[in-house]
């Protein structure tokens, strides 16, 4: 009797030691990939100013939001005082930044770079609903880690990061819902947040995730539960779109929805124009380090596409990549929601390669790729180490690329499958030291330093007085630091502005010798590299 009940008691006290181990490796994994990914989208945070565009309006908007400190400034948010009629729940979350820890560049950051490292470990989530093995979800995830523009974009204030989170998130909910259909509500909460960050790719997005639905588990679409998620995740954001119209009108659905939104989808707004592959140039300048592993998961998901990780990755891809090439205007930061399935794909294909015979050979392009990588990043490196302003951070960075890819290159002769391991470590230490340097924004070179002409208008313009310059274009980043509007003009209008009333300026040194003779000009500072600010003396 007593024999009976060991072996039944047994080999569930095994059961219950696999079960709690694979726990245990399952919470490592999470673990281990959100503080790998907090320390790369956290270090160096606040180290650079904001960039124009798109960080600059967004801080204007959030400190806007932070300074009225009610709920409508969070519901009718402004733009240097004028209505601002995009979804504000990125701005409402640097404007609760602000209010908690001051303005200042870091909290400007913060949320989006928090946001975009937890999608780390909910990309490693759906590879666990997809992969039937975890190493496959693993690589997905550190592939995802280490991709250049998803750590970029989301360690900017921009709305990219949370982009991909609140993606990335609905597509685990509804993976998760096959089995479950309580996940329902957390698919329509994080539609939701995709449409209060970006309307219209919160609309595409889910457009793609229904015909996911359709093809992989269709049962879906009949369940109520599934739709009661989606529409109380809907419900905020209609209320949002409702109160917009309410309050503006025609105004809004004019400006808001056709202007800002979908006159993209015809028209290149603001002169952002490019061919139909453009697209694909920006895959091919971005995702180097995985470009070619990505092609081969592409085609292994092509030829295995009656699996769900097949029809995921060449849906959410495919459908995507074929919505924003017939896009009119071109953006570099559209493509952004790609990279989440192209990681699965380099995943699922690094698990195979991975398992593979140790006498199986690798494809010849890999080592070729390998060596065209080394090669390139050391003769950049040896051009900033010996040029005449030498770069230490970039000789560095280059050197770490060159190294990597070189011992990949070796391995990979030698049929070893550690050169997965190598290329993941060498790439995130390169990234690492890639933001620790003052080069991660390289938006910054393309203009005067912002910060010290901004502390100039700062200190000498009265509060609420508008700023002419003739620089040429309007800068988001300077308006933000100076907390002044500065509008770009040209040298006639300078003159009538000055004629007619009692302007300040903003010129540069030579242009002021052009304007010459400005009547009873006063000049009030100077900053580098050659700014003057000036008014008429009283």
């Amino acid at each position: 009797m007593n024999s009976k009940k060991s072996n039944i008691i047994e080999p569930r006290m095994n059961m219950n030691r696999q079960r709690s181990l694979e726990i245990r490796i399952e919470a490592l994994c999470v673990v281990g990939l959100l503080l790998a990914a907090l320390l790369l989208f956290g270090i160096n945070l606040g180290g650079l100013p904001l960039r124009d565009w798109d960080e600059g309006t967004v801080a204007q908007v959030a400190r806007e939001i932070s300074e009225r400190g009610d709920f409508q400034g969070l519901l009718f948010p402004t733009l240097g005082g004028k209505p601002y009629l995009k979804p504000p729940l990125v701005h409402g979350l640097i404007a609760l930044t602000y209010a908690l820890a001051g303005v200042n560049e870091w909290t400007t950051r913060l949320p989006g770079a928090l946001l975009t490292a937890v999608s780390v470990p909910l990309l490693y989530g759906i590879g666990r609903e997809i992969f039937p093995r975890r190493r496959s979800a693993l690589f997905s995830a550190l592939t995802y880690l280490t991709l250049l523009p998803v750590v970029r974009h989301g360690r900017l204030a921009m709305l990219d990061g949370a982009v991909l989170c609140f993606a990335i998130l609905m597509f685990w909910c509804i993976l998760k819902c096959r089995r479950d259909l309580r996940w329902s509500l957390g698919v329509g909460l994080s539609f939701g947040a995709l449409c209060l960050t970006k309307g219209m790719m919160g609309l595409l997005l889910g457009a793609i995730a229904l015909l996911f639905i359709a093809w992989d588990t269709p049962r879906l679409l009949t369940s109520v539960y599934l739709w009661l998620g989606v529409i109380c995740g809907s419900i905020p954001v209609i209320a949002w779109y409702a109160a917009q119209w309410i309050h503006y009108r025609e105004a809004f659905v004019t400006t808001g929805i056709f202007d800002q939104s979908l006159e993209r989808i015809w028209t290149p707004v603001e002169g952002h124009l490019g061919p139909k592959w453009y697209y694909l140039w920006e895959l091919l300048k971005n995702g180097w380090s995985w470009l070619l592993f990505s092609l081969y998961g592409l085609h292994l998901a092509w030829c295995h596409r009656n699996w769900s990780w097949a029809k995921l990755i060449l849906v959410w891809s495919g459908v995507y990549f074929l919505a924003v090439s017939l896009m009119a205007t071109k953006l570099p930061w559209y493509i952004m929601p790609i990279y989440p399935p192209l990681a699965l794909a380099v995943g699922g294909v690094l698990a195979e390669v991975f398992h593979w015979p140790s006498n199986r050979s690798y494809p010849r392009i890999w080592s070729i790729w390998s060596i065209f990588l080394a090669v390139t990043a050391m003769i950049g490196c040896l051009y900033f180490g010996f040029s005449e302003t030498t770069d230490r951070s970039l000789v560095v960075i280059l050197g770490t690329i060159s190294l990597t890819m070189g011992v990949v290159e070796v391995l990979i002769e030698r049929k070893d499958a550690q050169f997965i391991a190598v290329m993941f470590w060498g790439m995130y230490i390169a990234l690492l030291l890639f933001f620790l340097s003052p080069h991660w924004i390289w938006e910054l070179n393309e203009a005067y330093p912002v910060k010290p002409v901004a502390a100039m208008i700062k200190f000498g313009v009265p509060q609420n007085q508008v700023v002419y310059t003739n620089f040429d274009y309007a800068r988001p980043s300077l308006d933000f630091y100076s907390e002044h509007r500065v509008i770009p003009a040209s040298t006639e209008e300078i003159q009538r502005y000055w004629r007619s009333s009692e302007p300040y300026l903003l010129l540069e040194a030579d242009i002021m010798e052009q304007l010459r003779p400005l009547e009873s000009a006063r000049i009030i500072c100077t900053a580098p590299p050659n700014w003057v600010l000036i008014a008429k003396d009283r």
